[in-house]
């Protein structure tokens, strides 16, 4: 058997739905509520979300926070659809 891919071919591993503990990682400008209203957005899109999950980190100046939560990843509708609601705050700067 030959692996077909080449180095520039390599492809990111598929992700297998439902996926437990799927992190999600919001950064954005600093400020009163940021967290709430992340948490708020993620809740829609995972009801089931564990708050436990909840990880943040100012950046080195203050001028941004990191908010870190799992979710239970349902299919990649979900992901794309939390990933625009988020974006669309104007406050969050980038969603891995």
């Amino acid at each position: 058997m030959t692996d077909t891919n080449t180095d520039s071919e390599i492809q990111a591993p598929k992700i297998e739905f439902p996926c437990e503990g799927y992190p999600i990682k919001v950064i954005g400008d600093a400020g009163e509520g940021f967290a709430d209203l992340v948490l708020d957005i993620v809740r829609r899109h995972a009801p089931d979300l564990d708050v436990t999950t909840l990880s943040m980190r100012d950046s080195s100046n203050g001028r941004f926070v990191s908010v870190q939560v799992a979710i239970r990843a349902t299919g990649v509708e979900q992901l794309q659809a939390l990933h625009v609601e988020l974006r669309a705050t104007g406050r969050v700067h980038v969603v891995l």
